[in-house]
């Protein structure tokens, strides 16, 4: 068993070497479809490694060009979204300082946010809302944390704003993480006194996982208010894990 991880562990190491040589020497020089082609691609292995299956439930079709909104669990979950539907992710700054997979979010056009800074908040909301009107698909998860598996904290509603300015739609997206059984998967929670590094060895040893992402009807931003956009998008996403579970 012992042998088998540390196997596993070298894989990973392997992988995100490679990534960070890609992020380095091939991204600054791709176009737009390579790099997604590259992320999606990238994204599925690592998550193949991990003994993560991807799943796309059925559900809505994701647009091309959105504000992607879904439930945060783990650290899989950016990589989960990419290996199907390449995003340009907003995320917490924490995870700028993830071993290695920090570095390559941000090489792949992640954009970190620390909270609390109303100014680079601000900042951010203008890129963003740029970066949508270039057609581009965007993601965030608005519970600003991750939660327990089946529960979603309130969304914050700020980063919604984008989409109303942008006038795209909010795509509400629900993820959830089963095992062999159907039920959630233990070794994912990514909550509490839980870091980085123990969640990573935690899914490596674990059972394989089967990652499942719903796509949700999108919510017309034009004329709605941010609020009213987080409220819903909430809703849709609460109701289908419910529904799931």
């Amino acid at each position: 068993m012992k042998i088998r991880l540390a196997l596993r562990l070298v894989r990973v190491m392997v992988h995100l070497v490679a990534g960070l040589a890609t992020c380095a020497l091939v991204f600054p020089l791709a176009s737009g479809g390579m790099r997604e082609r590259l992320t999606r691609r990238w994204s599925g292995k690592l998550l193949g490694i991990c003994r993560v299956t991807v799943e796309q439930a059925e559900g809505a079709p994701v647009l091309e060009h959105a504000l992607i909104v879904a439930n945060h669990v783990s650290w899989l979950d950016i990589f989960v979204i990419n290996a199907l539907h390449p995003c340009r992710f907003v995320a917490k700054a924490e995870i700028r300082a993830w071993p290695v997979l920090g570095w390559l979010a941000a090489g792949a056009g992640t954009v970190f946010i620390a909270r609390g800074n109303r100014r680079e908040l601000r900042h951010i909301f203008k890129g963003l809302v740029a970066v949508l009107e270039q057609g581009q698909r965007v993601a965030f998860f608005p519970e600003g944390t991750t939660s327990i598996q089946g529960e979603v904290l309130p969304f914050h509603a700020n980063l919604f704003e984008a989409a109303i300015d942008a006038k795209v739609a909010v795509q509400p997206c629900a993820l959830s993480y089963l095992d062999a059984g159907g039920r959630y998967h233990p070794s994912v929670d990514y909550v509490g006194d839980t870091n980085f590094v123990d969640s990573m060895f935690a899914i490596l040893e674990g059972p394989p996982v089967r990652a499942r992402l719903l796509a949700l009807p999108p919510i017309i931003a034009t004329g709605a208010h941010r609020r009213e956009l987080a409220e819903q998008a909430h809703t849709a996403v609460a109701q289908a894990l419910r529904s799931d579970s």
